[in-house]
Order: C-alpha cells, then structure tokens, then sequence
C-alpha cells in the first residue's frame, strides 16, 4: 500500500516532492492505491478468516470440509465457489479503502502542517519520536471512523454465517446487537495494528528519504 501510495503522490505531484497537495488529492492518491491493493489482496483476506474461522469440522467428523493450509484452502474456495467465492466482502472491503484514505490524508496533512508551521519545506524530515506520534495518530482516527467495515467483511467471509449480502449483515448486526456489534474486537485490533502502523510509517519514511537523497546525490 505504502509504494503504491508513494508513486501515485508522486506522479500527482510531478515528481516535485515539495508541492503539497492538499487533503482532496491525499484521499484520491490514497484512495486509488487502495483499491488497487484490496484487488490483489481480497482472497489472501478471505483464506485467512476462513481459517481463523474453521471450527465444528471435528466434531461433526466431516474432515473433508477443513482447510489444509492457504493453497488448500484458495484451491477449495475457488473449485467450490468460484471467483465469488475469493472476493466475498470485496463490497465492503470498498468501503475500507477510505480507511487508509483518511489515514493518510491526516498523517500527511499533520505533517505538511507542522512542517509549514515551522517554516520548513514540507518534504523535510522529522524526528523519530513525531513520526511515531503521526503515524498512531492518524491510525487512531482512521479506525473510529471505519472499523465497522472491517465488522461487516469478516462475518461476510464466514462460512458458517448465512447473509445475503452486505446490507442484510448489516440490518442483522444492527437487530440483534445494536452500534456495539460494528465496534467488536477494536481493542484488541488497536492493539495489534497501532504499535505496526507505527513502525511501518516509521520504515516508509526512513526507506524513502534515503532513496530520495541518493536520487539527489546520482543526478548532481
């Protein structure tokens, strides 16, 4: 997600990275690589709730209904169900490409603007501690505003759950356990992703800076 955001706020910029944006073309460059990596994801995320999710094989004694491993199980998903079945929640999954919009339009915009406020070239790199801050920040953010979708697309790839689709999940979860059911395991979600989103904005901008200050030194 990361390199795909980069080269597509690159390319927006016009390879000028001191050009800021503004927070419309940070969501659509965050935007458009979203979707481009949810395409190429969607069944990783499927196998992966499917496996989570694989119970009562066993006790009923119906072993051929478990899933060996993630080849198995894209083999079995895909002989089964067919493409459909690799791209269930794929709507909702839509949806959440405005969760690394909005996460980050505010880290750059955080950035940009701390930057300006000092004075300094947007592009001018930042401490360690204020990139960490950002990156949690904006994470933080992103999932109060979102996190239901991510609700809605695993009971959708849930094979032992029965919906019709997007809307019927969602009139369900709503009836039978009110706002609360669109905000299930966000604790302990925050808790893995916050300390990862972290790092990973920490590496991004330490990988990229290096790159662009050895692309500066080559074309001298």
């Amino acid at each position: 997600f990361g390199f795909s955001y980069n080269t597509i706020k690159t390319f927006i910029q016009g390879g000028n990275t001191t050009q800021p944006l503004g927070p419309t073309l940070h969501m659509l460059a965050a935007a458009e690589s979203g979707v481009l990596t949810l395409i190429l994801t969607n069944p990783i995320w499927v196998v992966k709730t499917r496996l989570c999710l694989q119970y009562g094989a066993e006790a009923s004694g119906n072993k051929a209904s478990e899933y060996r491993g993630m080849v198995h199980a894209l083999a079995q998903i895909y002989r089964k169900e067919g493409i459909r079945g690799l791209y269930r929640g794929f709507i909702p999954g839509m949806f959440g490409v405005s969760h690394g919009a909005l996460q980050f339009m505010t880290y750059e915009e955080m950035k940009n603007y701390y930057n300006t406020y000092r004075k300094l070239p947007i592009d001018t790199k930042l401490a360690t501690t204020e990139y960490l801050a950002f990156a949690a920040i904006s994470k933080l953010i992103a999932a109060a505003a979102t996190y239901p979708y991510q609700v809605i697309r695993a009971r959708l790839q849930d094979h032992h759950l029965n919906y019709t689709g997007s809307w019927d999940c969602i009139k369900q979860t709503w009836r039978y356990e009110g706002p609360k059911g669109f905000y299930k395991g966000i604790q302990p979600n925050l808790t893995r992703v916050v300390p990862a989103t972290m790092i990973t904005f920490l590496m991004y901008e330490n990988v990229s800076h290096y790159l662009m200050e050895r692309s500066k030194k080559a074309n001298a």
